[in-house]
């Protein structure tokens, strides 16, 4: 096949006086995501979808939270690492497209960084990174401020 299509979700329950990391920004808030990793929900959302789009498993499956490897790390090494296996088997990142489900805080200022630093992260060009956010108008996890999720659709094409 030339291309393939990828999907990945991801969530983590947020606490209070974590740090909170979304596309590799750190964002001020009170609340952070409570993971073995960096918990960038958003992040992990897209690793999970390039992994997907060629079959390879999940996150889990390649950075276990078992492993004290990964105890802490930085979501975008784990993209770097990610698009390596893609690139390893003849792909290449057509574009990404995902959203963050979260009430508050206001992630519209964060946006642009976000898609600079997953691009960089992916090698790609920011105009094939979008990152969306949406509240839930307080309803669900998300809307009571309970957790974040985030979504990813990729587009792989042959290199």
């Amino acid at each position: 096949m030339d291309f393939r299509i990828g999907h990945g979700y991801d969530v983590h329950a947020l606490g209070e006086g974590l740090r909170l990391v979304l596309g590799g920004v750190e964002i001020p808030h009170e609340k952070g995501c409570i993971a073995h990793s960096d918990g960038d929900v958003l992040v992990h959302a897209i690793c999970d979808a390039l992994l997907g789009a060629l079959a390879l498993g999940d996150i889990g499956k390649h950075f276990p939270d078992t492993s004290a490897e990964f105890k802490g790390i930085d979501s975008l090494i784990l993209l770097r690492r990610v698009v390596a296996l893609i690139e390893e088997r003849g792909y290449k990142v057509g574009n990404v497209d995902s959203t963050i489900a979260m009430q508050r805080p206001k992630l519209r200022p964060h946006i642009d960084l976000m898609r600079e630093r997953i691009a960089n992260a992916a090698g790609v060009a920011v105009e094939q990174v979008s990152v969306k956010a949406t509240t839930t108008e307080h309803l669900g996890f998300e809307g009571e401020e309970k957790g974040v999720s985030a979504t990813a659709v990729v587009l792989l094409v042959k290199s």
